[in-house]
């Protein structure tokens, strides 16, 4: 079969999901139907905001569909008359049964992990808060259990000491999208084979992050602050609570650390700060330094600026 002839239908919601759709339909593959969540209101004026892959899917005039409910009667009857023969989903939702296994070659998924480790949500960020040395994507066959089906393809990287979850979102991104055209074609030349997910004695999850998920604890070491903080960089952000002048309580984010092994005798959370560059935080075996911030209601800041308009008193600190 050409690529010209397999029919696709596109799943998918956001940035994350926009290159691999990008890939297919400026490599000429027959991308009949896109499918993203449904318009929600979004910012302080609750403006309706079309997601990344709706914005790109008009632009290229492809047939959309934003269905409430996946099991409703009217949008699988919509799903059915667009003939597809593969589902490609890329940071969408949970698909019922009777839409994944609608087309002849089936639903595979890309996902932001080294199946069969870091299954669920947010892969990337956990991935970076706990350290791992290398991270990746895998395609593999939808299936009953969530990210559970038999890889396709995998890609790996290195995740290196500077970087965030931005950063690697970003690589994967792209690189993840070149998988997911790797899988296509396998399918089209009749070659793709696949493999079962291996077993592992402790398997790491990646369940949702939620706001108190990101609540900065200052009583940890350098390392796990340092990677703590990173993995959530730049969204959706670890934060603290700044206790300032006269006990005046600040919510603080962090956005972008260095870290400093040292020996000292600093209660934990303790600032220790010149008053013009520098900021560090007192923690377990050494002092996190700030270096980007964002206070509640404030634009983010460099530290530089941040203490150029903030004057604080020697017992502030972070809990």
């Amino acid at each position: 079969m050409n690529k010209e002839d397999l029919r696709i239908i596109y799943m998918g919601t956001p940035d994350f999901a926009v290159e691999s759709l990008r890939i297919l339909v400026e490599g000429g593959y027959n991308v009949v139907g896109v499918i993203t969540m449904p318009d929600k209101p979004a910012g302080r004026g609750y403006k309706i905001q079309f997601s990344p892959v709706k914005q790109y899917a008009l632009e290229q005039g492809l047939t959309l569909l934003q269905p409430e409910k996946l099991k409703d009667a009217d949008f699988l009857e919509e799903l059915k008359h667009l003939k597809a023969d593969l589902q490609i989903v890329v940071a969408f939702r949970m698909l019922p049964e009777v839409v994944w296994n609608m087309p002849q070659y089936g639903t595979f998924n890309l996902h932001a992990s080294l199946l069969p480790q870091y299954r669920g949500a947010a892969p990337i960020n956990w991935a970076v808060i706990n350290g791992e040395p290398e991270t990746g994507a895998t395609t593999f066959f939808l299936t009953h259990e969530i990210d559970t089906g038999n890889i396709i393809l995998q890609y790996k990287t290195t995740i290196n000491e500077t970087d965030t979850a931005g950063t690697i979102h970003d690589r994967l991104m792209v690189n993840g999208a070149h998988l997911v055209k790797e899988t296509v074609d396998l399918i089209l030349s009749g070659n793709v084979s696949t493999i079962a997910q291996p077993s592992f004695a402790t398997l790491k999850s990646a369940p949702k992050i939620f706001k108190e998920t990101c609540r900065i604890d200052w009583s940890k070491d350098v390392e796990s602050i340092y990677n703590f903080i990173r993995g959530l960089a730049p969204y959706p952000t670890a934060w603290t609570i700044l206790l300032a002048n006269d006990n005046e309580e600040i919510t603080m984010k962090i956005f972008e650390t260095t870290k400093e092994f040292q020996v000292h005798q600093f209660p934990i959370g303790n600032i220790v700060t010149d008053q013009k560059t520098q900021l560090k935080i007192a923690v377990q075996n050494g002092f996190i330094h700030l270096k980007s911030i964002q206070l509640a209601g404030k634009k983010r800041m460099s530290i530089e600026d941040f203490l150029r308009g903030n004057k604080l008193a020697e017992d502030c600190k972070l809990v």
